[in-house]
């Protein structure tokens, strides 16, 4: 679960008191200790109310007021946000942390709300856009969301580990020349398919064509189907060498984060005609597998 952890304004915030260089290298080392636990997702402190604004709603009336606002004990100095196991989790690590101010202070913990609390009121198509914002806010582009229809992928199959995926780009030399030679060809399009995948590992690359069939194909040709699937689309448009960094993005970050389920079924990269082997970029997409 996420938590948004809310420092309490003080009297003395509020007039603009700056932390002590004491109070700074404690909050480092909680800091420090928040990231080394994979807890910590983000965190600020806030300039005081008098250099902020509230935006009030009337109808379709919008009102600017500026500040200073009161009282300040209602007011926030900062922010975490922290991904915790449970209330408390996050309770344990509150305790931990150095007292934000001089005088008295409060920081207070609140649950971040999930796809999953929404139930039946965020429908498929909602889930579907608040993940495209949540790839956005990442870097990834906006994906599309796309119903794909089942077929086979034949080519060149190889296993990797986490450590030696580095070294796919050589696979593809070697089958790209022989690209003319592959019977039962759909299109021109080119695949990069991750399957047979072990946790902790490892996985299975194969780089191949859509086919009609199996028949016919060269002997150490591997051919795997794709089943009929639904997909985030992510259109990619950067250098062909930086899919990995794109993937682990989407892996660690965008996948559990997105309020989809991904289905166990091949993930894949898709080259179309547009791609330019000579700058490495153009018409690269990669398709991630959902639960329906």
């Amino acid at each position: 679960m996420k938590v948004m952890v809310i420092v309490k304004a003080s009297k003395a915030s509020e007039a603009g008191k700056m932390p002590t260089r004491e109070l700074l290298a404690a909050m480092g080392e909680f800091n420090e200790a928040l990231a080394d636990a994979g807890v910590l997702l983000a965190g600020e402190g806030l300039r005081p109310s008098s250099a902020g604004v509230r935006v009030r709603f009337s109808g379709r009336e919008r009102t600017v007021v500026r500040g200073p606002f009161e009282p300040a004990a209602e007011l926030i100095a900062g922010f975490w946000l922290w991904k915790v196991a449970s209330m408390d989790e996050a309770i344990a690590w509150a305790r931990r942390c150095p007292s934000p101010h001089e005088d008295d202070g409060e920081i207070e913990i609140r649950p971040v709300f999930e796809a999953a609390d929404f139930g039946e009121t965020l429908s498929p198509e909602l889930r579907e856009q608040e993940a495209g914002i949540r790839a956005q806010a990442l870097g990834l582009g906006r994906p599309r969301f796309e119903d794909l229809p089942e077929r086979s992928i034949a080519g060149v199959n190889a296993t990797y580990t986490f450590e030696s995926r580095p070294t796919i780009p050589q696979q593809w030399e070697c089958f790209v020349p022989r690209l003319s030679d592959i019977p039962g060809q759909v299109d021109s399009a080119t695949y990069g398919v991750c399957w047979n995948y072990g946790a902790g590992a490892g996985f299975d690359y194969l780089t191949g064509v859509e086919v009609a069939d199996a028949d016919n194909l060269p002997g150490d040709f591997t051919c795997i189907r794709l089943p009929a699937q639904r997909y985030a689309v992510f259109p990619f448009h950067d250098h062909v060498s930086t899919i990995p960094a794109a993937m682990e993005t989407i892996w660690t970050q965008w996948a559990p984060e997105s309020g989809l389920g991904i289905a166990d079924a091949p993930c894949f990269e898709r080259y179309s005609r547009q791609f330019n082997p000579q700058t490495g970029k153009g018409g690269i997409e990669i398709w991630i597998p959902l639960k329906r």
